[in-house]
């Protein structure tokens, strides 16, 4: 019998002792989570359809599969002007709250926020795939890994040591490559 999905859903289960997570999609459901994944930078159903391996051969199959390769060739769409602008100010923002934060437990999650906000900005500037979690450190490591080991090293010895210099090193160089800090005349939606 051939089952016929009206539209997409995923679903986790166990089978032979193994956790699943399926991604049940139709013959031109996957492409609007291409187009998603693309606008937001984050190639999640392309990377597992590139990187998967077909348990059901199927001629089409190679298709979708071909179409997801080129798509993670082509990179994300290209931020605008406004996103920069407005991804660098927030950036400058949480840099200056880890400088001035003195407590400890503000300064753990703004150290997380800021090494984020500064992965995401580096590799969407320079039109490269980004990630959360695992994945955003495996963008910017094959993206350039001295950077991702600069980044990782100031979070380190923040993390171990309490020592925010390298960290705000980082930053501060990353904000100078595209235009330095940016407060002073920022604004949204001023008429």
């Amino acid at each position: 019998m051939i089952l016929d999905i009206i539209d997409s859903y995923r679903e986790s289960f166990h089978a032979l002792d193994w956790p699943v997570e399926a991604f049940i999609h139709n013959w031109t459901s996957y492409r609007t989570f291409f187009l998603l994944d693309r606008e937001r930078g984050q190639p999640s159903m392309p990377r597992m359809i590139s990187e998967g391996r077909i348990v059901k051969k199927d001629a089409r199959l190679d298709d979708v599969k071909k179409e997801a390769e080129e798509l993670l060739q082509k990179g994300p769409e290209p931020w605008s002007d406004t996103t920069i602008i407005q991804k660098r100010y927030f950036l400058t923002d949480a840099l200056d709250d880890f400088i001035g934060c003195s407590d400890r437990g503000e300064g753990l999650f703004i150290a997380a926020s800021l090494a984020e906000q500064a992965s995401e900005f580096y590799l969407r500037i320079n039109r490269q795939w980004t990630g959360s979690s695992k994945w955003m450190v495996r963008s910017l490591k094959n993206f350039n890994p001295d950077f991702a080991a600069s980044l990782i090293q100031g979070l380190n010895r923040f993390y171990e040591k309490g020592e925010k210099a390298d960290l705000v090193h980082v930053i501060e160089q990353l904000l100078h490559c595209y235009g330095g800090r940016l407060f002073d005349g920022f604004s949204i939606r001023k008429s």
